[in-house]
């Protein structure tokens, strides 16, 4: 099955797809600085959490590559590279995979083998550690997202007992797939994995407001893949449960997760939570596809989680390519467009979170887990290394 490729890259050279030019103009932007990379996340030209980490992470692989760093001393190497590592974690405080792998290369390169080395040697030592451990999230996440949804597709075929003569509906909501990570996705992973065996009926994508995520770039890669699937606001919901939830089998809503804190709690794209909601209500699973990179086991509970807001424009205006009389689009030309009276006032946060209760399964690249006779989720098994080291700090 052909999949869409959000970040290309090789050692020195990295090309991120302008998701805003999607779904009617592929183009790669070549980010070559640290100030790009941030400016690029910002500006929501890349999104989705794994992705944001992937992207702040080789970016300044690439500048370390071409000479960026003129430091020669070993520890003036290390403060240059947090420095810039600091720089960009502030690009999106919410998705704790950027600030996860922001500690891993941090620590990774503080353990740098500098034995016997004079210090352009040594510098040389401290740049190539970095840059591995940055390719190294680039590879690891691609195999993470398989395992996700291989580990998502088996608990819900068999919750459902789902087969190719039964199969399910799901709905997912913004956009987990390729896209937002380094290929195959997350929440749209595990829909990937139901299709390819057999096991999907339909899936149904929100158009997640404001920012369109879901209209723009999630029912682009289903219709990209071949894959069934209808298109719906985000206030229709609740009707597709109600009407055609036992006709169309609609068996999860599925979704991706900027980040799960210690009792479950999870901080998604805003809509998530009413999803939550509604599912419960229509005895509909909701599940979170989330790489352990996601899980954070410092913070206890979702009220910790710092939320983003958004400029207000995105709720007032909206912008995009022009349809021509005949349906045809003109990616030439784009115009911007008041939806609302620009005076009145606007709240937009980027995210909400989902309360634990809610949530029946969280799904990891290590497995699935689901909450236990107390219902809270225990991360035991697949965190029982990261679980060990905080214990141990708090001896």
């Amino acid at each position: 099955m052909a999949t869409l490729q959000a970040i290309k890259y090789s050692r020195g050279k990295l090309l991120v797809l302008d998701q805003l030019r999607l779904p009617h103009e592929n183009h790669y932007d070549e980010v070559s600085t640290a100030e790009e990379a941030f400016d690029c996340i910002r500006s929501m030209r890349v999104r989705g959490a794994p992705a944001i980490a992937i992207v702040a992470a080789l970016a300044h692989a690439v500048e370390l590559h071409n000479g960026d760093c003129t430091a020669t001393e070993p520890e003036e190497v290390i403060a240059h590279i947090e420095k810039r590592l600091d720089y960009l974690k502030e690009s999106r405080p919410t998705a704790v995979d950027l600030s996860n792998a922001i500690t891993l290369l941090k620590l990774a390169t503080r353990a740098a083998n500098l034995e016997g080395l004079a210090h352009p040697e040594a510098k040389e030592a401290i740049l190539n550690t970095y840059i591995k451990t940055a390719e190294e999230i680039l590879a690891k996440d691609l195999h993470n997202n398989t395992s996700i949804g291989s580990h998502g597709a088996a608990w819900l075929q068999q919750q459902y007992n789902a087969s190719s003569e039964r199969p399910i509906s799901v709905l997912t909501h913004c956009n987990t797939g390729s896209l937002a990570t380094s290929g195959h996705g997350t929440a749209l992973g595990i829909i990937r994995t139901l299709y390819s065996e057999g096991l999907l009926k339909h899936a149904y994508c929100t158009e997640t407001r404001p920012y369109n995520q879901g209209s723009r770039l999630t029912s682009f890669e289903l219709v990209f893949e071949g894959i069934p699937s209808t298109l719906i606001t985000d206030s229709m919901a609740g009707a597709l449960f109600n009407l055609h939830r036992e006709r169309m089998n609609i068996g999860a809503v599925i979704v991706g997760a900027d980040r799960v804190v210690r009792n479950g709690d999870t901080a998604n794209k805003i809509g998530t939570y009413q999803l939550a909601v509604l599912a419960r209500h229509h005895g509909v699973k909701f599940v979170v596809a989330a790489p352990t990179t996601s899980i954070d086991l410092e913070t206890d509970t979702g009220s910790a989680i710092e939320i983003e807001e958004r400029k207000r424009e995105e709720l007032t205006q909206i912008s995009g390519a022009i349809v021509n009389e005949n349906g045809t689009v003109d990616t030439s030309k784009t115009a911007k467009v008041a939806i609302a009276d620009q005076r009145i006032g606007v709240w937009n946060p980027a995210f909400d979170v989902t309360p634990h209760e809610l949530i029946d399964a969280i799904v990891t690249e290590r497995g699935t887990v689901v909450k236990g006779a107390d219902g809270k989720f225990d991360f035991s098994q697949v965190l029982p290394e990261r679980l060990a080291s905080i214990a141990a700090r708090q001896l």
